[in-house]
């Protein structure tokens, strides 16, 4: 927490990993087995989501720590050669994380900043149960139906934040230390729920994220 420099060293790598040296270092291998091991760490991030909810006052670093964590989302994606689901949005959310919460923790951690945090471990450990059901493999599909109900829940999730942090532009009063901070919350609560809503027009309007067979029968819908 002394320095910026080691994050801005590990988020400069991850970058440079998912955006280049990744995708040439799979282009020509099969992709890696990484079934038990999802199962595993999504499994783990709801636990350690479910704590993190349960102790927020007492677990800002914590927080912070897991955005480094989460960074193997984009690792293991490219690791089974699916860099095809690597978007913008993808990058950009994992980045810009643990960069905001290093100041965050290191000049003001709780209050009405960690409130979000709050709201975004309550979603993870709805989304990452998601993501560990579906490591489980073919058999449990049937179970994921709500794939865009869970889309819905985090669209919430930025509004919900948005309008939370809104209220400090209308207090007469707030001692919170770094008001800056509440701005910057503002400014990518914002930027996330259009970016997500961008994603919700391709994915479920568009159809770009349907599997063939369910597209195919929304597009012949369409012609009818």
């Amino acid at each position: 927490m002394s320095s910026p420099l080691p994050q801005t060293l590990i988020i400069g790598t991850y970058i440079y990993f998912v955006t280049s040296l990744g995708p040439k270092l799979m282009e020509n291998r099969k992709p890696f087995d990484l079934r038990r091991v999802m199962i595993f760490y999504n499994f783990s991030i709801v636990i350690f989501s479910v704590y993190m909810s349960y102790e927020m006052a007492w677990t800002c670093w914590l927080y912070y720590f897991s955005k480094f964590i989460e960074l193997l989302d984009t690792v293991s994606i490219m690791l089974k050669n699916h860099t095809f689901q690597i978007s913008f949005l993808h990058v950009y959310h994992h980045s810009i994380m643990p960069y905001t919460w290093w100041f965050g923790v290191r000049f003001a951690p709780g209050g009405l900043g960690t409130f979000h945090a709050l709201v975004n471990c309550v979603v993870h450990v709805i989304m990452y149960t998601y993501y560990g059901v579906s490591a489980m493999g073919p058999t449990y599909q049937k179970y994921l139906w709500w794939k865009k109900y869970l889309t819905t829940i985090q669209l919430v999730q930025f509004v919900t934040v948005t309008i939370h942090i809104g209220q400090f532009f209308f207090m007469k009063d707030c001692p919170y230390q770094y008001p800056v901070f509440l701005y910057i919350i503002c400014l990518y609560g914002c930027s996330f729920l259009v970016l997500f809503l961008n994603f919700w027009y391709h994915a479920y309007t568009k159809g770009n994220r349907l599997p063939k067979t369910l597209k195919n029968g929304v597009n012949a819908r369409k012609e009818q």
